[in-house]
């Protein structure tokens, strides 16, 4: 039996930044300000490779260094200092944050025109009104959605979302709503999630669970795509066991190699979005 197809972020990541190359506006050099509040080394790993993107694409880009031993305050004073900042176009909190400081406190002082990564109420909003042409996209969800539809026609499909956290899940299942595919989401309460598993045509796994999804749950003519990522003896695996799944399902993401690189790509695709729609709004020339 073949194994299922490999679902790569690389070859979509490279013609979307050829494109932000052609897009960059002449008369602006965007900038975004990456978020830093946590003495987690993978946290610092992201954002230089974020940094190596902006420079490769000749964007502007900081580093906001927050000393976790400031507090929430602290957090949330740089965050709003940022929103108002008229240098800064785009912002992003880089995940995780140190323990004992709220992502959800430090959003509500993200101004939702520079939230490149589509986490304020205002952008998950408009995403669950249908109103996804007036929002910036969470960069996850919208990497998971145009890797699967390389292979897959979404609309009419069954779709199952495992997991409904605030980067991935809460996001993604709106998003393929108005694909117009049938959605379920499932989640640690729900009671046989092999069963929701195996009744749909492309399964997303963000649970943050190493190796939740089994070879077991899935059947052939499946995609599969995993968002998660976790450092398990010094590997990056995701939350799909990759070896029992591949030789069953028709199309798997990777990981590392599948969901990652398009991600970090669409921040900055989403960093030109958001020029636009301030724009717009009239807050620049």
């Amino acid at each position: 039996m073949a194994e299922a197809t490999a679902l790569l972020g690389k070859p979509i990541a490279d013609r979307i930044r050829s494109r932000i190359l052609a897009d960059r506006p002449p008369d602006l050099r965007p900038c975004l300000a990456v978020v830093v509040a946590s003495d987690d080394a993978a946290v610092a790993r992201y954002a230089a490779a974020k940094q190596r993107i902006a420079d490769a694409l000749g964007l502007s880009f900081r580093v906001e260094t927050v000393d976790p031993a400031g507090g929430q305050a602290a957090l949330d004073d740089r965050v709003a200092a940022l929103s108002a900042d008229p240098g800064v176009h785009g912002i992003l909190l880089e995940l995780p944050l140190a323990a004992g400081l709220d992502v959800e406190t430090a959003i509500r002082r993200l101004d939702p025109l520079k939230d490149v990564d589509g986490l304020t109420p205002h952008n998950l909003g408009l995403i669950a009104a249908g109103r996804e042409a007036d929002a910036l996209l969470p960069a996850t969800p919208d990497a998971c959605i145009r890797l699967a539809e390389t292979v897959a026609d979404l609309r009419g499909s069954r779709a199952v979302v495992v997991g409904r956290g605030r980067a991935v899940g809460r996001a993604l299942a709106p998003m393929l709503v108005n694909r117009d595919a049938t959605v379920t989401v499932c989640h640690s309460r729900t009671r046989d999630l092999a069963a929701a598993v195996a009744a749909a045509d492309i399964v997303f796994v963000a649970a943050g669970r190493p190796g939740l999804v089994t070879g077991a749950m899935v059947r052939p003519g499946q995609v599969v795509v995993d968002a998660g990522i976790s450092v398990i003896d010094g590997r990056v695996v995701g939350d799909v066991d990759a070896g029992s799944v591949r030789p069953v399902a028709a199309a798997l993401t990777p990981v590392p190699g599948g969901v990652g690189p398009l991600t970090a790509t669409l921040i900055f695709a989403n960093l030109l979005r958001a020029v636009h729609l301030q724009r717009l709004a009239g807050r620049l020339r």
